[in-house]
């Protein structure tokens, strides 16, 4: 027998992960009051603040359904339609309305606080899974006070999909085929970035093929993954009459489209020769640190996952021809870029942690109060 024994499996229950989900709920709680206590002064209503934007078409599809066609403007062009919303998240509003308070709009709230929580979780799974327990509870920590996290806690879709995302992840590095498919499944059900998580999946299991590992359970994941996203684009065409119609009403009608970067080396351009709001200085920063951690991402020997799915999502926002303030946005899902800085901490000193995480709660709060009372775009 050896003297020494192995470390035991890090618990990936809720009772292994209650310090991550709790630590993600109280941070979120402190930036969601520091908002409330600003709007208070301002008299404007918590849910409102919460509700706006994005958060309000998901409530009008629940209230009306989808548009049969695609609105036009006065002068005859195409105007914005719910289409472009995928629809799980909406399906989930009308499934918890009727049982719940408030309405549609407070329903997607509650929904997203919910999927806060799963997310915390399952980034905590992640973590305690590749490095240790204090990995995956700061992982859940960090995410908390990315410098869009009020978005978290609004009724928008970034909390549900990553934490299908985490979730459908933590199953493909532990071969759990059907469960990783089928969280796919509902991940490309919520957003198009669904895109990038189906990919990484069917190259996983492209690769246990290959190897001839696990069966016919790769198999079945691979063939399920796609089905959310394809259906929802087949459904769309379908009521359109068209067989490219998501790709009409997103470049014609929401004028987004992806180009090689141009755009938003354009947009950074201006902001160093013009005076731009913060906000659009903010988003430049995310952009930029993101590259960087990916790079770290690369050389810390994660599984090619995790490094894989995070640049296929940095390469959707910075390919994206519009919306420049939405890009550090739709970032917020990259959380493995956020792995290097949680495995660092997790060997730091308590009291420098915790003045890295007090100044990143700081900094996450206050410009939660400036994305919701000051600018006057969608965050």
């Amino acid at each position: 027998m050896s003297g020494s024994a192995e470390a035991p499996e890090p618990r990936f229950g809720v009772r292994g992960a209650w310090p991550a989900i709790a630590s993600y709920a109280v941070l979120r709680v402190l930036g969601v009051g520091v908002v409330w206590a600003f709007a208070i002064d301002r008299r404007r209503g918590l849910p409102q603040l919460l509700g706006g934007y994005d958060a309000g078409w998901y409530a009008g599809i629940v209230r009306h359904g989808y548009d049969t066609a695609i609105p036009l403007k006065p002068d005859g062009g195409l105007a914005m339609t719910n289409l472009v919303f995928f629809p799980l998240f909406p399906g989930l509003i009308a499934a918890a309305d009727p049982v719940l308070p408030g309405g549609p709009g407070a329903a997607g709230i509650a929904i997203s606080w919910l999927a806060g929580l799963a997310t915390a979780w399952g980034l905590y799974a992640i973590g305690a899974h590749l490095r240790d327990r204090g990995t995956g509870i700061l992982l859940a920590a960090l995410w908390a006070v990315l410098p869009h996290a009020f978005v978290e806690s609004m009724g928008y879709t970034e909390t549900l999909f990553t934490a299908l995302a985490a979730w459908s992840l933590f199953a493909m590095l532990r071969r759990n085929w059907i469960t990783a498919g089928l969280l796919c499944m509902l991940a490309g059900s919520t957003r198009p970035t669904g895109s990038a998580l189906i990919a990484v999946l069917e190259l996983t299991v492209l690769t246990a093929v290959v190897r001839r590992r696990d069966g016919w359970r790769p198999w079945v994941a691979g063939a399920v993954a796609p089905l959310g996203l394809l259906g929802y684009l087949a459904w769309v065409g379908h009521r359109l009459g068209r067989a490219d119609g998501y790709l009409h009403l997103q470049n014609d009608a929401w004028k987004m489209s992806y180009d090689l970067g141009q755009y938003t080396v354009r947009s950074a351009y201006v902001l160093l020769t013009e005076a731009s709001p913060l906000a659009l200085y903010v988003v430049t920063l995310v952009v930029v640190v993101a590259f960087a951690l990916l790079i770290l991402l690369v050389t810390d020997r994660v599984p090619w996952q995790l490094t894989v799915y995070s640049g296929l999502i940095l390469a959707m926002a910075f390919f994206g021809d519009s919306y420049y303030n939405s890009k550090a946005r739709l970032l917020i899902p990259a959380f493995p870029l956020l792995l290097p800085i949680a495995a660092a901490l997790s060997k730091a000193r308590r009291p420098a942690t915790g003045v890295v995480l007090g100044l990143l709660t700081l900094v996450s709060a206050g410009y939660g109060v400036y994305l919701s009372l000051v600018w006057t775009c969608s965050p």
